[in-house]
């Protein structure tokens, strides 16, 4: 079980922190540099591009965790599965509650004609999802290091 498990879960695992990774070195820094008429646009274009990979990635490694959580022999290697599961499942929640949202509302609005009450969520979204990448790559070092347990 290990033997397939355990690579999923950390192909999953790292591509979801790789490409939280990546938006805090250069698609956010690009979003946040903009005029706002090009941000809606860009966002639309980079909100969309992610569905449904990232919701794959993070809902795989949740239940990866979980399944591994249980099934692992060594007591500090189903910690760290248990702990890596409950950050993944942090980020999934911001991801659908904080940042999703967010998306998909600039696919709906005209850069060509920004609403008079538009309000730029770009800090908002940007702090979530700081914090959603931290969790995510904290939850990748979390099963690196369960893994290391059952070596």
């Amino acid at each position: 079980m290990l033997n397939v498990l355990a690579p999923l879960l950390l192909l999953l695992n790292g591509l979801a922190a790789g490409v939280l990774f990546g938006t805090q070195l250069g698609g956010f820094p690009y979003l946040a540099s903009l005029p706002t008429d090009r941000y809606v646009h860009a966002h639309a274009f980079f909100g969309q591009r992610y569905d449904p990979a990232m919701p794959i990635c993070l809902v795989g490694t949740v239940a990866l965790d979980a399944a591994l959580a249980v099934g692992a022999d060594n007591t500090s290697a189903r910690t760290l599965f248990a702990v890596a599961g409950v950050l993944a499942t942090a980020t999934a929640l911001i991801s659908v509650t904080k940042n999703a949202p967010v998306n998909r509302t600039m696919r709906t609005i005209d850069p060509e004609h920004l609403p008079a009450d538009f309000q730029d969520p770009r800090g908002s979204w940007g702090a979530w999802n700081r914090r959603r990448s931290v969790l995510t790559i904290v939850a990748l070092v979390a099963n690196c290091a369960a893994l290391g347990f059952l070596l």
